[in-house]
């Protein structure tokens, strides 16, 4: 009875979950593992930590994981970084349209996922992706001391002055069994994991969902089940509470484990059967996550209030969209935009809009091409990859100033300007960190080399000076404010051509800065404005 209270629990909970952001905490330092380490030969691009930074991609998982388990949590992180040259949304969108039609299945999933929703779970990807501790030199020695320790307590029943003997075997093996005891505790957390992870397939299987496991799944599931009675003494330390039942359940298998030497037999000869079999472990992780991840997908998609699937074609290097916005911003004003020919230059005053829209961009162009999945009505984008200089700071650790870091990250993309299929790149206050007029003229002479072949540039600045050195290359765009009976306020509409208007000081007026200030400020900008006249 207890059981079934539980499972009608844990379908509630999933039921009332559908559609809505997690509200759980997120351990990222374990999340990215599996992103961090994997080998990704057949990607496009992997999302550099700077555009990771640049669109906040940790609040924006938070928002976008829907998954059910860390394992999937873990493969979904992966997969919204990792561009692939030929992504194949065919079986995603099919399962997506299976679980959409039939409830009753997407449940059974779930909660079949639910099994490896535990944070020990984060561990599996360390049995594939790491290396393993090495085993003792004298292994071979503690397995004599195993067998002696069998003979002894034999001989012992015979004749009983042999227990001086026994006891002094009894000494040495408990010490050598509390010093590997912490390689036990180190795979405790994953390795009872792989059991569970096979549990969990197997109920997959069983739903017959439409997409049907390729041959290697059942083959790697057989290869790791043949481990599954060793692999159990890692799940008696996991397993362990503070019950009186279990604690002496406990005690007694300790006992047996320290006087036989088991432990350190088991777990070396487990380890290394798991080192010839990482592939397996990985194909499994791999299947679990792929289907947990679409899941997720689905249930971020029936959230939204509307969203698109993107058109991707292979030869046509047009980015158009309708309506987007970003994910992350409550009521969010969404825009439209047709990128033919020309890169974007945006102009506009700061909190107008700007950083947001083009961080909007970066996003959906990402995952356009990762999950199939935009944040607009209608986006269509050409095969790309992304780079962004959008939030740059001094690197004072390494002692750099702003203006350097800001010459490090546009030489990168300079030099992936001249590779790919096309480049996408996202400049917020190009080389601000110096002074007007070499920003002015490194700026132009830097944006209209990005603007070649296939790349596709947006751009915002305050200089409007570069309005009309990149007229002739860059279509023009710009936000604005309105300030009306002394408040200032804005729309968040992208409209056409640059802005005019200049209502820096105004808002500074508006405000309630000194009088004294204010025309002081008027005076400069006025002769200012003449002299590049």
């Amino acid at each position: 009875m207890a059981f079934i209270n539980s499972k009608n629990k844990l379908v509630q909970k999933i039921k009332s979950a559908w559609g809505q952001p997690k509200d759980s905490s997120f351990d990222f330092d374990l999340i990215e593992h599996y992103f961090r380490k994997k080998s990704s030969p057949s990607a496009l691009q992997v999302i550099s930590n700077r555009t990771m930074n640049d669109i906040d991609f940790r609040s924006l998982f938070s928002y976008v994981d829907r998954t059910n388990s860390k394992i999937g949590q873990q493969f979904l992180f992966s997969k919204l970084l990792t561009i692939e040259k030929s992504p194949g949304f065919e079986q995603q969108e099919i399962l997506i349209d299976h679980f959409m039609k039939n409830e009753g299945q997407r449940i059974k999933s779930q909660v079949i996922l639910s099994d490896l929703g535990d944070d020990k779970s984060l561990y599996v990807s360390h049995l594939f992706l790491e290396p393993f501790v090495e085993p003792p030199k004298y292994l071979g020695i503690i397995k004599v001391l195993s067998v002696l320790s069998f003979l002894a307590l034999i001989a012992t029943l015979i004749n009983s002055r042999i227990f001086i003997f026994l006891a002094a075997l009894l000494f040495l093996n408990t010490a050598i069994h509390y010093k590997y005891k912490k390689y036990t505790e180190l795979y405790c957390n994953s390795i009872p994991r792989l059991i569970l992870i096979c549990k969990c397939i197997r109920g997959l299987i069983k739903l017959n969902l439409p997409i049907k496991p390729k041959d290697s799944i059942f083959s790697s599931l057989k290869s790791i089940e043949r481990l599954k009675s060793q692999m159990s003494i890692f799940t008696i330390e996991a397993n362990f509470n503070s019950d009186i039942g279990s604690s002496i359940k406990y005690l007694l298998s300790e006992y047996i484990k320290m006087f036989f030497l088991l432990e350190p037999i088991i777990v070396f000869h487990v380890l290394k059967k798991l080192d010839q079999k990482k592939s397996d472990i990985q194909n499994l992780f791999e299947y679990v996550g792929e289907i947990d991840s679409i899941l997720s997908i689905a249930s971020l998609r029936y959230g939204l209030e509307y969203h698109c699937m993107p058109h991707i074609p292979a030869n046509d290097n047009r980015m158009v969209f309708t309506d987007l916005y970003h994910p992350l911003i409550p009521n969010c004003i969404s825009n439209s935009l047709a990128v033919n020919s020309k890169s974007i230059l945006l102009t506009g005053s700061n909190m107008s809009g700007k950083s947001t829209f083009i961080r909007a961009i970066a996003i959906n162009a990402l995952f356009a091409q990762t999950i199939n999945t935009c944040f607009a009505s209608n986006f269509r984008i050409a095969p790309i990859k992304i780079f962004s200089a959008i939030r740059i700071s001094d690197d004072l650790l390494s002692n750099k100033s702003y203006y350097f870091e800001e010459v490090l990250v546009i030489k990168d993309m300079i030099v992936e300007s001249e590779t790919g299929p096309g480049n996408l790149f996202l400049l917020d206050e190009i080389f601000k960190g110096t002074n007007a007029i070499e920003r002015i003229a490194s700026g132009k002479a830097v944006l209209s080399y990005l603007n070649k072949g296939n790349n596709v540039v947006f751009v915002s600045t305050h200089d409007i000076e570069l309005t009309d050195l990149l007229a002739d290359s860059y279509d023009l765009y710009h936000f604005t404010e309105v300030i009306e009976n002394s408040k200032v306020s804005f729309d968040y509409k992208l409209k056409q051509g640059y802005l005019k208007s200049r209502n820096a000081i105004r808002i500074l007026e508006v405000n309630d800065y000194p009088k004294e200030i204010i025309k002081e400020a008027k005076e400069i900008a006025e002769q200012r404005s003449k002299t590049l006249l």
